[in-house]
């Protein structure tokens, strides 16, 4: 044995056995030193004098590009990797380990079909005859979510009815009939295409970064977010550094200045499709620009207008979500958002028109208009949406501000309700008029309907409870508070059209991923005699 093939059997032996201790780090130097000694000692070697010792060679750079793909890619180095793998392939075009990692990588970014051209090219390899089962569920795996990124068809139904155990669950990334456009209420936002029909998924997207942590008292509360939002800090520069493509979508997000100069991206920049441009390792990062942009965009998981399902229900968490980013505040919004897992998965709370804006409600909205000024402006804007517009205007009259003081006060609030009731036919309030302010004392309203005594007194003299929720649910879409009260009066004394109701609500909710039993189970319904 020569001295250059004794120093590359250590290498090889040297670099396994740190992959196989998960040293990725170290494997990879040692991987591209042998890569570097393999092609020296190939381009030394004359094809017709040994064409065995060559053919070895290749073989030995085959292997050392794969092995060096894998350490990569569990970095999450993910360019890189691809580049190994593809210069793995042009040596040996079926190498069945390769094959594996390439089609791995490819789905973890979203690219469904690619993956699946992969991992159908590995059954052709003589490598994976014993790996049949391996293959065919990823296989499985990349049909199912190509199918869901492609149509939007996504089921959690089975997860919610197993109580949230099992794996975690492994979904695609979908963007809906949206689009990106200049906003009126601020700078850019997500606009509908067509038509959306309450409880439709809106789009799934996976965070670039998120960071999750329990808090306690107040001090320690305050301690643990702000080592958390260091620890959040840190994973959003280590996933910019990884790829340019991360970089540049984080860097077309607002830092909140020069809103009206932003330029208005494409929808397909945002889509898995588009081409990996390759690392940016050796880029300087404008970290005062990061660290705007996340404190203009983060998202926490449990929000107003956000519910978080399964175990991460237990902690705080902070993330980024890059198209999520775009949606504007509005104080008679139309989606909300679930988190699961890593994923943000948006749907209408309401029906939408296509042109449209789509709206999160940023604070609660389900409160008069003096306090939601002071909570926007809190947000560093002052809401101008069209709830708000009406609602200066409507808001002069003295007697509308008594009722809110009397309120505050401890007044009786089925007497509040009625005086309210009584003040919006004077004021000739119609149509969405009175679901903004029915949404607005929706507090008092749901304290007289979760009242016997309140019911008895003021139940004949104020609106059915069904008919004060459509009115708030037209203007405000579904919201957990409206889904309460509609559920503890089914069980009360529901029948079917009651429980149509709540279904619908849930579905607002929850959105049209949890399908009808599983949807029960959430809200807790139970089946009567009747069977419904």
């Amino acid at each position: 044995m020569s001295g250059a093939e004794e120093q590359m059997q250590q290498l090889r032996s040297k670099a396994t056995e740190l992959l196989l201790r998960e040293e990725w780090r170290d494997s990879i130097q040692l991987y591209s030193e042998l890569i570097d000694l393999c092609q020296s000692q190939i381009s030394n070697t004359h094809q017709h004098s040994d064409p065995d010792h060559l053919s070895k060679l290749h073989k030995s750079l085959c292997v050392a590009f794969s092995n060096r793909a894998e350490a990569r890619s569990k970095l999450q180095h993910f360019t890189q990797a691809l580049n190994d793998c593809d210069q793995a392939l042009q040596i040996e075009a079926t190498h069945f380990k390769t094959l594996i990692c390439k089609g791995k990588i490819l789905l973890c970014l979203n690219k469904y079909f690619n993956a699946l051209d992969c991992f159908k090219a590995a059954l052709f390899d003589p490598q994976g005859n014993g790996n049949l089962d391996i293959v065919n569920g990823y296989l499985e795996k990349c049909k199912k979510l190509e199918f869901q990124s492609r149509t939007g068809s996504f089921d959690l139904s089975d997860w919610v009815l197993n109580g949230f155990q099992g794996k975690p669950l492994e979904l695609a990334e979908y963007i809906g009939p949206v689009k990106v456009n200049r906003s009126e209420i601020s700078g850019r936002g997500l606009f509908a295409t067509k038509n959306i029909d309450a409880g439709t998924l809106v789009l799934v997207t996976k965070a670039i970064a998120i960071e999750r942590g329990i808090l306690g008292g107040q001090d320690s509360a305050e301690n643990a977010q702000l080592v958390m939002w260091k620890n959040f800090i840190d994973k959003v520069k280590e996933a910019v550094t990884r790829c340019q493509r991360t970089q540049l979508l984080i860097d077309m997000l607002s830092t909140g200045e020069n809103e009206a100069g932003l330029e208005v991206p494409d929808m397909s920049i945002f889509r898995p499709e588009i081409e990996e441009n390759g690392c940016s390792n050796d880029q300087k990062l404008d970290m005062d620009k990061i660290l705007s942009i996340l404190d203009v965009n983060s998202l926490v998981e449990e929000a107003v207008s956000a519910k978080v399902l399964g175990k991460n229900s237990d902690f705080y968490g902070v993330g980024l979500w890059i198209l999520v980013s775009f949606i504007n505040h509005s104080c008679n919004p139309n989606a909300r958002r679930l988190h699961v897992g890593d994923y943000v998965i948006v749907h209408a709370s309401r029906d939408v028109k296509a042109g449209e804006e789509i709206t999160f409600m940023y604070f609660d909205a389900l409160s008069p208009l003096e306090k939601r000024v002071e909570m926007s402006l809190s947000w560093g804007f002052n809401c101008r949406c069209s709830r708000c517009k009406f609602e200066e205007a409507v808001c002069s009259k003295q007697e509308l501000r008594e009722i809110e003081i009397g309120l505050e006060k401890g007044v009786d609030v089925g007497g509040a309700v009625y005086r309210l009731e009584e003040g919006m036919k004077r004021w000739a309030v119609r149509g969405k008029g009175k679901g903004y302010l029915r949404a607005s004392f929706w507090a008092a309203y749901a304290e007289v309907y979760g009242s016997d005594r309140s019911m008895k007194r003021w139940g004949r003299r104020i609106p059915a409870m069904e008919t004060v929720v459509d009115s708030v649910v037209e203007v405000m879409g579904s919201d957990e508070r409206l889904l309460k009260v509609v559920v503890e009066g089914l069980k009360k004394s529901g029948g079917v059209v009651e429980f149509e109701r709540a279904m619908k609500l849930g579905r607002g909710f929850y959105g049209k991923v949890i399908k009808k039993q599983a949807l029960r189970t959430l809200l807790e319904i139970g089946i009567n005699d009747k069977g419904y």
